[in-house]
């Protein structure tokens, strides 16, 4: 009986781990669209929020986003009242990216919806089974610590 299409990409753990990671992004994407946001949103509120006040050009290296596209998503997010952007009182050649009161709560429905989508995606695993994923997904995405 010959092997079923795709057998040996199927057996690999980088298959498995980017159809795991597709349907995850999927789960959140569609979380997140209830906002009316996309995923770089949430990653740039979040960064802005954890490392706020900040340097445009900071945030964009911190979240590894090309710095035209960082300020696409930052003129999204801001003209709908989530961040401002101000001269950076060290530099004044430079933005800082603050969080509004509004992005704030935003932020906060964004998590919540976004940790739903993740339940979701591992309901299949026991409270056991989703901690030692965890764990090993950390150790071999080299971001244990």
């Amino acid at each position: 009986m010959p092997e079923a299409p795709l057998a040996a990409i199927r057996s690999l753990p980088s298959w498995l781990l980017g159809r795991a990671a597709a349907h995850g992004r999927a789960l959140v994407a569609e979380a997140l669209a209830v906002e009316g946001l996309k995923m770089w949103h949430h990653v740039v509120l979040s960064a802005v929020r954890d490392l706020g006040p900040v340097a445009q050009a900071d945030l964009g290296r911190s979240v590894q986003l090309d710095p035209k596209d960082l300020v696409g998503v930052l003129n999204d997010l801001q003209s709908a009242g989530h961040v401002v952007r101000e001269p950076d009182p060290s530099d004044r050649r430079k933005n800082a990216v603050s969080l509004t009161a509004q992005g704030a709560r935003l932020l906060k429905r964004c998590e919540r919806a976004a940790r739903a989508a993740n339940d979701e995606l591992l309901a299949p695993l026991s409270a056991a089974e989703r901690d030692r994923l965890m764990g090993l997904l950390a150790r071999i995405s080299g971001t244990e610590g």
